[in-house]
């Protein structure tokens, strides 16, 4: 693994800190799914872990809530807890887990309670700003990657120790 060393504009996850850092998204974050935008919000969260892209959490206000539908799974952080899960339903369309929610997370991780964050290989297009971002690889973890960001990335096959 060699470091992406970034250019003017951009930032290296492996800058990123460990336990991750939530801050403010300056962007406009959308999210479509089968024609429908199923997130528009300008209120969204960045959460800033090393060697991954950011995941973007977004208020529930901001979410279309009557096309997520709860999973019984649930998995565990150690930083912001215990994760629920949600299958994404428009139409006759279905994305199992297409996003996940932290309901009780704790100390610097309050700011997510009653958030969602969505796998932008699970979903039709994530876009921050204008930006349609590319999936982070691998099934496990939901970053999104944009031109701002460099690697390499924790995802993909052979990188799971790092």
């Amino acid at each position: 693994m060699k470091r992406v060393e970034p250019k003017a504009g951009q930032e290296s996850v492996w800058d990123y800190p460990r336990p991750p850092r939530v801050e403010p998204c300056p962007h406009r974050v959308w999210v479509v799914f089968n024609g429908e935008i199923v997130v528009d919000s300008t209120r969204a969260w960045r959460l800033l872990e090393t060697s991954h892209p950011p995941s973007y959490y977004i208020p529930r206000e901001d979410v279309r809530m009557e096309f997520l539908r709860a999973r019984e799974r649930r998995s565990f952080c150690e930083f912001k807890g215990a994760a629920e899960y949600w299958d994404l339903v428009v139409g006759e369309k279905v994305s199992l887990e297409a996003a996940w929610s932290y309901p009780s997370p704790g100390g610097k991780y309050a700011v997510l309670r009653d958030c969602l964050a969505f796998y932008a290989g699970r979903v039709d297009a994530c876009y921050v700003g204008q930006e349609k971002v590319t999936p982070q690889a691998g099934g496990f973890y939901g970053g999104w990657i944009t031109s701002d960001v460099v690697g390499p990335f924790k995802g993909g096959p052979g990188t799971m120790g790092w």
